[in-house]
């Protein structure tokens, strides 16, 4: 997030903050565009940009609004610079950008960028941590291979879409944006042959198990793909791939929860989620992990 600075629109300039969500290419857009181009959230509302207006920032980085969409609050940004150098100028300039819910009096601080992100992230672009992975340190890595259990790793890029909530009465009228994913063929082969031998498939965080049902065969067979996804779990979805699943509690009427719902079944995970509530157990990016089973007999 790149926040704090002025945006021109007209003879007018306002404060703002940009969140920056991909890079946009060829593939993803409808120009042919170098490394210099981004889809991003902005606050104040995007109805207060138009096309042509330019941004500056700190570093002599500046930006023009090349496409706006008000229905889904993004633009697109072309920057003046480009590749490795734009990269280390956002690095230079921007904060890590939190969830609304995480208080901060002034800006993020300097332990957020190793405090919201796994130990083992590896590739950037994803709008928010996968929380569920925050709870594992390397000394729990470490002790899990001690105990023979065999770790694999899929790449996700969470985005914005996630977390939005569903308004739709009729759940097929959602539409889940989609998401970068990268399924690599050691990670495949670890699965595949773990399924073969009777052993159970953990998936540390919904994002894991969205990669890993997105691109099951009917078998529940794993094959190398990167790409994006837009797959929607929840009741009447064929899981086929993931036994048990760890994740933290998420908020009702969301797509997260549809997930773990259709994982464990509606009836046991409200009756977790009165005990959560109960007990005082904390929701959100910082909160408490459960561990639930997959129940085959749901329907």
């Amino acid at each position: 997030m790149i926040s704090g600075n002025r945006c021109k629109c007209g003879d007018l300039f306002i404060q703002i903050d940009i969140n920056l969500l991909k890079e946009i290419t060829a593939d993803t857009w409808q120009a042919v565009v170098s490394e210099d181009t981004w889809e991003h959230l902005i606050k104040p509302p995007e109805k207060t940009l138009q096309i042509g207006d330019v941004l500056l920032f700190p570093e002599g980085l500046k930006a023009t609004v090349i496409d706006t969409n008000i229905t889904d609050k993004y633009s697109v940004l072309k920057f003046n610079k480009s590749g490795e150098d734009l990269f280390n100028t956002f690095i230079a300039c921007g904060d890590t950008p939190l969830p609304p819910y995480i208080n901060r009096y002034n800006t993020p601080n300097l332990s957020d960028k190793s405090d919201y992100q796994t130990v083992y992230a590896d590739i950037y672009g994803a709008v928010a941590a996968p929380t569920a992975g925050l709870h594992v340190t390397e000394d729990m890595l470490n002790q899990v291979k001690t105990l023979g259990v065999k770790t694999a790793f899929v790449t996700l890029h969470v985005g914005a879409g996630t977390f939005f909530p569903v308004k739709s009465e009729n759940l097929d009228e959602h539409q889940m944006h989609s998401e970068y994913f990268s399924l690599e063929e050691e990670t495949c082969d670890l699965i595949n042959s773990a399924k073969a031998e009777g052993h159970r498939v953990i998936a540390v965080g919904t994002t894991t198990v969205r990669v890993l049902e997105a691109n099951a065969n009917q078998a529940g067979l794993l094959t190398p793909a990167r790409g994006e996804t837009d797959i929607f779990i929840r009741k009447g979805s064929q899981l086929k791939v993931v036994d048990v699943l760890i994740t933290n509690f998420h908020t009702p009427k969301s797509t997260l929860f549809m997930l773990v719902c259709a994982f464990s079944g509606y009836t046991p995970m409200r009756k977790a989620y009165a005990h959560a509530i109960d007990e005082g157990y904390k929701f959100f990016s910082y909160g408490d992990a459960c561990y639930l089973e997959r129940n085959r007999s749901y329907v």
